[in-house]
């Protein structure tokens, strides 16, 4: 970033900002963000899950033994600046996939959505199960 542009944003008060299309900078080369050694579990969702979303959550990630300690969560636009490698499974809910972006993935709608609709729990169920075995 030029000095210019930096002191601008200092001069107005805005101490931190995150660039929206930062491959679009000349020359640019992005420093991905590494996830804590504990997180196999990455969590993208347009919106970060509520007190009971969470509670739903960590029902889902009991029951492929992991707990609320080995999952992060990120909005989607985020992805591009995460370091997968390590991650064993990434969960899409409530946007779109990113193929070949870890071994196991799920997709699902929002967990808002998941809650109380017996089909999408079964069809995440269908998706655990299927990917636990992979």
């Amino acid at each position: 970033m030029p000095n210019s542009f930096v002191s601008y944003l200092q001069e107005m008060g805005i101490q931190s900002w995150e660039l929206t299309h930062p491959e679009r900078l000349q020359g640019y080369e992005p420093q991905l963000i590494a996830l804590p050694q504990e997180c196999v579990l990455l969590l993208v969702s347009p919106i970060e899950p509520s007190f009971a979303e969470k509670t739903l959550f960590e029902k889902v990630l009991k029951s492929f033994h992991l707990n609320i300690e080995q999952a992060c969560f990120i909005y989607p636009h985020q992805l591009n600046q995460i370091n997968v490698q390590g991650l064993d499974w990434i969960w899409f809910a409530g946007c779109d996939e990113v193929t070949n972006t870890v071994p196991k993935q799920l997709v699902s709608p929002r967990l808002a959505d998941i809650e109380g609709n017996n089909q999408h729990r079964r069809e995440l169920w269908q998706q655990i199960l299927a990917q636990k075995d992979a």
